[in-house]
């Protein structure tokens, strides 16, 4: 439904999904992403497409891994608590390479915390929840807009490179309302997956003569195996190291090779920029205000804000080491963006955290206080 209109940022994510073609939603419901949930279910079947509430978010996660592999897109939403629970089926779409999204709107904790009240704590869960060595690919919207827009890119990076991608947003973007207009149909890109060429006999799923194999979806003449074990071309379960290095490199490879098109920035006043801020989600919306009050002070003061917070924008984040002489960076959780950035500056530039983990946002005052001091 294109157009102007007012709309909550899980409104916007349950339409971005749909723009993007996806037709299955399986999920259950948690504060603060239930909306998502809500809207799919009414709106799924009036396209075709099919909504579940499962009995628990380990289930949720599964079901949208079938519904992918039965070439649905498909995907979950979830917040912090159920994202815990699905950390063992994510590994299990990473290692099958299982194209599938999920959304997840972060709220305070740890355990239950506040499950009304932002955080953007579950920054470092989205790259290491589950257990072993694993690419993945972990988008962050500060906008309504984006939240549409990222959902639309989180499904086309998906199939595009055949792995699980996360849309990480906090409540604030949820639940907020803005005045948007959702582009038509026809000026969408929605990139579809790759579908095998060759007859089924000739079919490897896992195949190591390209970096992101086409899939074929089950039930349409291609039988092949699928498994969380290691494995070799043909999905079956290998021990021989001379199968296991290939594949591992491959997985990694597909998502390393092409940073230029996963990995995106926005960058605002940083041609002149003596200062620079580094944020995310709602904390930039923010920033953004602390810049602008900061140039009405005569302070040369820029905003490198994250789209993509894995994997990690390392080649943004070097190139402001470069300039600056200081980098700010806000955000709802203890510094786990500033971590990253510490990692990558390697002392080029003083990095300083704004800090915010009370269930609270951080006000623009608060990051003004620092630039200033």
């Amino acid at each position: 439904m294109s157009g102007e209109r007012f709309l909550q940022g899980n409104e916007a994510c349950a339409e971005g999904a749909l723009a993007a073609g996806a037709r299955f939603f399986a999920g259950y419901p948690i504060t603060p992403s239930s909306e998502i949930g809500e809207i799919l279910s009414r709106r799924l079947p009036r396209v075709g497409g099919k909504f579940i509430q499962m009995e628990d978010e380990m289930s949720s996660l599964a079901a949208v891994i079938g519904a992918s592999l039965g070439g649905l897109k498909a995907l979950t939403a979830t917040s912090g608590p159920g994202f815990s629970l699905m950390q063992e089926n994510l590994g299990f779409a990473a290692a099958a390479e299982i194209p599938c999204v999920i959304v997840e709107v972060q709220r305070a904790g740890p355990s239950t915390g506040q499950p009304t009240s932002p955080s953007q704590g579950d920054v470092m869960q989205a790259r290491w929840g589950t257990h072993g060595d694993h690419p993945i690919i972990v988008l962050a919207p500060s906008s309504v807009r984006e939240f549409f827009n990222l959902t639309v890119r989180a499904f086309n990076l998906s199939e595009k490179y055949r792995t699980p991608v996360i849309v990480l947003a906090d409540e604030v973007i949820a639940h907020m309302r803005e005045k948007i207009a959702l582009p038509a149909p026809g000026e969408i890109e929605v990139f579809d997956r790759m579908k095998p060429t060759v007859p089924p006999e000739w079919y490897f799923p896992f195949d190591d003569t390209t970096e992101v194999p086409p899939l074929a979806s089950f039930g349409q003449g291609y039988r092949f195996n699928v498994t969380g074990v290691y494995h070799d071309k043909a999905g079956f379960p290998t021990m021989r190291p001379d199968e296991i290095e290939p594949w591992f490199e491959r997985i990694f490879a597909k998502i390393e090779h092409h940073l230029d098109d996963i990995v995106e920035v926005e960058r605002e006043m940083m041609e002149d920029a003596e200062i620079a801020l580094v944020a995310y989600g709602a904390s930039a919306r923010s920033a953004r205000s602390a810049m602008h009050a900061a140039r009405e002070k005569d302070l040369k003061v820029g905003l490198v804000k994250l789209k993509t917070l894995w994997p990690f924008a390392e080649a943004a984040i070097d190139r402001v080491a470069r300039k600056v002489g200081r980098i700010i960076v806000p955000e709802m959780n203890r510094g786990q963006v500033r971590l990253e950035v510490e990692r990558v500056v390697a002392g080029r530039a003083r990095v300083l955290g704004v800090n915010r983990y009370d269930g609270e946002i951080i006000s623009p005052a608060q990051i003004l206080s620092a630039i200033e001091e």
